[in-house]
């Protein structure tokens, strides 16, 4: 019998597609292969919206060591024998149903990722996206997904050393949840997820499975969210202490080379760890469900196969080494169990004991409909980006009022409240870590370097020109990175969007990547891993276009590292990238200023991408030389509220000693980019003005640091007691702490 609109509506196939899989199969498909191809044809692991762009990225670098795609996250050889595996992945919509379990299980489930490439979890960091801490459902979302980072993460001993939270009504309804981790490998020992070997067996360890997360790929982050019907069956639950214990037997069972691969059971479970093995491998599996351990009492195969129940993973292993690995296994007292064994037919086959309940040619399974993306430009952005800000009269406040208010804003103010949650110690491998620099810092055991990591992504940008805020996204990652010490080497991404069905988000989607390309293409550096995310809205509302970005950079010398506090009293202060603090209106666009003080979204961002180049260049070589004493990136707040985060976060205030040109709101506060403030000993500024003319990189002397008191002449004049005070506790008052 014809599937029904309401089975496919469940898991997230059109009739179209459905058609489709019956004129390959030449029959309707069974109950559990309809299943399958739900999950594998879904947007979350199909990524029918999406794949064609994502061919887009600049991906080619002699450090890659894995084709971005073929594996569970990216590779690049760092030196010394090792391997930098990273990624980012998102667990929006689960946190919007259940904000603890669906952030922790998404801490869990990107782990897990780092794991399957045989790799040491080192860090985390977090993008995070909330509606307005005024209303108490973003409240309400917002402890609980802090809460289920910091349990989760806590648990599992992963530092948590970084990351990045925005606050905006587009994300009331819709929070954007997006983890990154990183891990170590050995370039010699990193496994991977494919099952080539005939005759290999499939063998599940770690959790028993249950009913949770049932169609969470599928149904639940493959679409929108349109009602308010019951949704909580298909977020995971996790359990971090029997993930620590799965990540220590799993290397163990690698470190002694027992495996011929490994694979995460994430999204679609069963289902899409062992076919997606499988395709990599050119081969097919037999697999008997009733083998499978599980938790609750009665479940089908249909669900085994589609549950997505946490702290699982698939060993592929020779029959030969099945008895050591399951000593292993059985001294960390951890499930080990064999499902199925991989064939040479190149199909998947299913059973339940002796009955067959499917059987699909694997390539079908893994091959979904490919969508091109065009879209239309939405009407709204034509007087949006024309919006004449030279019009916006100046505020009523003064300067100093604005500065204060701009510091408590929850987008700028400290995030210590949030991170003094994390354990960001634990492994002692870092260097720096949140709130000391503008990119978590850790070092690389037995070696004098280390490695920086960042996030980034501004959807007000994107909003507003979705190619300017796309490349603005990759921008400010690596500049981030660059303002640590480090070399910015390759990038992951996590693209979050509506539904891409609908033009206008079509639209950005496609902008969003275009720009993303040619920022990537300017800094010459590659994309290696990343997700996508789409359907994040609410009731035909989408969230901001939101390409969050996260860079990993490599340090030759760790002691080279830099901060963005001021460190000394009487260091010059500059301003690399322009050579005088302008007020043009134009840097007010999608600026938090804008936003904050006058209630408006509007403006039309921009970018040079030859003179970001061209200052990131300057910035590290003037690292590397030992001429820094800090360095912060000018963004969110623009140029005063960088200045009073490096006085506020070093003790020491600043004395201005410059003139604003034009408007003193759009100088102080305006978000123009490729602009980096350093500070420096007097000493050194000979060397600096080399450098920088040597780069063909503008700059102007801003003052010097030092005193306690924050000033700019005619305009500031604040005790860094009063900077200290908005700054460090606007998050806390916003929350009504």
């Amino acid at each position: 019998m014809p599937v029904t609109k309401e089975a496919l509506d469940e898991i997230a196939l059109t009739r179209v597609e459905y058609q489709a899989i019956v004129q390959q199969l030449d029959r309707e498909p069974s109950p559990v292969e309809l299943g399958m191809f739900g999950a594998l044809w879904s947007e979350h692991c199909g990524y029918k919206h999406s794949k064609q762009l994502l061919r887009l990225f600049p991906s080619e670098s002699p450090r890659l060591l894995v084709a971005p795609g073929q594996e569970n996250a990216g590779a690049i050889d760092i030196g010394n024998g090792l391997a930098a595996v990273f990624k980012i992945e998102s667990h929006n919509h689960p946190s919007a149903v259940e904000p603890y379990q669906g952030a922790a299980t998404g801490v869990g489930g990107i782990v897990r990722d780092i794991l399957a490439m045989g790799a040491r979890p080192i860090a985390l960091l977090n993008s995070l996206r909330f509606g307005p801490l005024s209303d108490a459902r973003s409240r309400y979302l917002f402890n609980g997904v802090v809460g289920g980072i910091a349990g989760y993460g806590n648990c599992i001993g992963v530092p948590d050393v970084g990351g990045e939270i925005f606050f905006s009504s587009t994300y009331a309804n819709n929070p954007l949840i997006n983890a990154l981790c990183l891990g170590i490998v050995s370039t010699q020992g990193m496994m991977r997820a494919a099952a080539r070997t005939p005759g290999d067996l499939l063998v599940l360890v770690g959790a028993e499975t249950g009913r949770d997360g049932i169609h969470g790929s599928s149904g639940l982050a493959s679409r929108t969210f349109e009602s308010e019907r019951e949704q909580r069956p298909a977020v995971q639950v996790g359990n971090p202490f029997l993930e620590k214990v799965l990540i220590e037997a799993c290397l163990e069972v690698v470190g002694a080379g027992l495996l011929d691969g490994l694979q995460d059971l994430g999204a679609a479970g069963l289902t899409s760890s062992i076919v997606e093995s499988a395709a990599r491998g050119g081969t097919g599996f037999r697999l008997d469900v009733a083998r499978v351990p599980r938790r609750e009492a009665g479940m089908t195969p249909y669900e085994v196969m589609l549950s997505e129940s946490q702290e699982r993973m698939l060993l592929i292993v020779t029959p030969k080494n099945l008895g050591k690995v399951k000593a292993i296994f059985d001294k960390w007292d951890t499930l080990c169990t064999v499902v199925g064994e991989v064939t040479d037919d190149g199909v998947a086959r299913i059973f339940d004991g002796d009955t067959p309940v499917a059987a699909a040619p694997v390539q079908m399974l893994t091959q979904p409909p490919l969508y091109a993306v065009q879209g239309e430009k939405p009407r709204f952005l034509a007087a949006l980006q024309s919006y004449d800000l030279d019009a916006l009269p100046l505020p009523t406040q003064a300067p100093t009022e604005v500065l204060l208010l701009l510091l408590a804003s929850p987008n700028i103010a400290s995030k210590e409240w949030v991170y003094r949650q994390y354990d960001h110690q634990v492994q002692t491998n870092t260097v720096l870590g949140p709130g000391d620099a503008d990119a978590a810092i850790l070092r690389i055991r037995g070696t004098s370097r280390a490695l920086a990591l960042h996030t980034d992504a501004n959807g007000r940008m994107c909003y507003l020109d979705p190619f300017v805020g796309g490349a603005l996204a990759v921008a400010e990652a690596c500049r981030n990175v660059v303002c640590a010490g480090a070399r910015p080497i390759a990038l992951t991404d996590c693209l979050n969007f509506g539904d891409p069905e609908r033009p206008e988000v079509a639209y950005q989607l496609r902008q969003c990547v275009l720009g993303m390309v040619e920022a990537c293409k300017a800094l010459q550096v590659p994309v290696v891993s990343g997700n996508v995310s789409l359907y994040n809205e609410t009731r035909g509302t989408p969230v901001y276009p939101t390409p969050v970005v996260g860079a990993l950079g490599l340090m030759e010398d760790v002691s080279r590292r830099c901060q963005s506090a001021f460190q000394q009293d009487g260091d010059i202060v500059v301003l690399l990238g322009t050579s005088a603090v302008q007020g043009e209106a134009g840097s007010l666009a999608g600026s938090e200023y804008l936003e904050v003080v006058h209630g408006l979204v509007a403006g039309q961002p921009s970018i040079d991408l030859s003179l970001e180049a061209r200052v990131q260049r300057c910035s590290l070589r003037l690292i590397q030389e030992g001429l820094l004493r800090s360095a912060h990136d000018c963004s969110e707040g623009g140029l005063a509220v960088t200045l009073a985060e490096s006085a506020i976060q070093g003790g020491h205030g600043f004395r201005g000693s410059f003139n604003c040109q034009g408007r003193w709101d759009a100088a102080l506060f305006g978000e123009a980019a490729s602009r980096i403030v350093v500070s420096l000993a007097g000493s050194s500024m000979a060397a600096l003005e080399r450098v920088c003319r040597e780069e063909s990189v503008p700059y102007t002397i801003l003052g010097t640091a030092g005193g306690q008191r924050f000033t700019i002449p005619g305009l500031l004049d604040l005790s860094l007691v009063d900077l200290d005070d908005s700054w460090r506790h606007g998050l806390e008052r916003a929350l009504g702490q």
